[in-house]
């Protein structure tokens, strides 16, 4: 049976990305002489001013303000002609501290999860990466998008951007590439057509493998012919939004929480990172060729109140066996998901764009696939 599925990505410009990427910046800042802080932290941007708030307990002090201009200066907000400019924009701060019913149950000796809610992990042997293909190359055509405009390949380029990627399959094969969307905001003077045919040849074409594409293949390049105008001074971005860009490209479901600008302690980040965690290790020891893990939660307490697993009859063993292995190997408590996977440490910044998963961090690693096979023949 044939059927088409479509994954996005964005730029690091993109105003929700922007807002994500301040966040973890400052998640990032307060962690680094601090391990044990608590943030949550959400940032608002609009075409006049950038609005940071939430909440921060913490033995360290940051300069939100200069670091935020550095931030969005880095990205590329860098002048006037932006409408949006890292150097002048005014900057409205707002936090507080953790609320202290949270607080009592996240700061105990057995870490309680700090908030009620459920997350997934997902992973499948569609790709090295163990990820969906669409969302792979999304990411991959944003990554190329902002490298082509930063190393001023597309010097006419500016920072906001978005990319989409059509896969037709045929059962589980991919077969072929339907659509590539790249909608890319640039500098007034550029031609349409010369646009086209420098994002196909410069973005396109050194990602997309060939073999994906053929004659049908549709690309749609900045289908409204113009995007002068973009970041937060077109539309107004807000921390926590592209929650889909961030995990699985809609290949999976989605528990509802974000990521950017929380701590460990939050388990709508570090749940959603050890389920990954999981999911990987399982496909990768070969007891489904792609699985699914939903984990549940609630406020106060380690352990998870439910666990399911889902790999779409693609399981060589029973579902019941692999679950059997998972509680098994896996501890699911805030205080061993932060210790396993080293969730003190200010790396954050390096997940906020192109996907959170697939990239050199702590919950990619295939340590467990070893044991898990082990335990497969138990």
């Amino acid at each position: 049976m044939k059927k088409l599925f479509t994954s996005e990505s964005v730029t690091c410009g993109h105003p929700d990305k922007v807002c994500d990427q301040i966040s973890d910046a400052i998640l990032d800042a307060y962690l680094t002489n601090d391990p044990t802080s608590k943030v949550a932290v959400e940032v608002c941007a609009n075409h006049h001013e950038v609005i940071i708030m939430g909440e921060v307990s913490s033995k360290s002090t940051v300069d939100i303000e200069e670091l935020v201009r550095k931030k969005i200066i880095e990205i590329g907000y860098d002048n006037d002609e932006f409408q949006f400019n890292g150097h002048t924009l005014p900057i409205r701060i707002d936090l507080q501290k953790q609320s202290p019913d949270i607080a009592q149950g996240v700061n105990q000796e057995e870490t309680g999860a700090g908030d009620q809610g459920m997350v997934f992990g997902y992973a499948t042997n569609e790709t090295d990466s163990y990820l969906p293909l669409s969302i792979y190359y999304a990411n991959q055509l944003a990554r190329q998008l902002e490298k082509v405009r930063k190393e001023h390949i597309l010097p006419y380029l500016r920072p906001d951007g978005k990319t989409q990627v059509t896969i037709e399959y045929d059962n589980r094969q991919a077969v072929r590439m339907e659509n590539i969307v790249i909608a890319a905001q640039h500098h007034p003077d550029i031609d349409r057509e010369k646009l086209r045919q420098d994002l196909i040849q410069y973005v396109i074409q050194p990602i997309i493998p060939s073999s994906l594409c053929d004659q049908k293949t549709n690309y749609y390049i900045n289908e409204t012919g113009r995007f002068v105008l973009g970041g937060p001074a077109a539309d107004t971005g807000l921390t926590g939004r592209k929650i889909m860009v961030d995990t699985y490209g809609s290949y999976s479901r989605h528990g509802g929480g974000a990521f950017s600008g929380k701590d460990a302690t939050k388990i709508d980040r570090s749940g959603a990172y050890y389920a990954r965690y999981i999911a990987k290790n399982i496909v990768a020891a070969q007891l489904a060729d792609e699985l699914e893990i939903q984990v549940a939660y609630v406020i106060g307490r380690a352990q998870p109140i439910s666990i399911a697993i889902d790999t779409h009859h693609t399981n060589h063993i029973e579902e019941e066996k692999i679950l059997e292995i998972i509680t098994k190997v896996f501890d699911f408590s805030p205080k061993n998901m932060i210790q396993e996977l080293s969730l003190e440490t200010p790396f954050y910044q390096q997940t906020t764009c192109y996907g959170h998963f697939g990239k050199d961090m702590p919950w990619e690693q295939l340590d467990k696939v070893a044991i898990i096979q082990e335990l497969r023949k138990e």
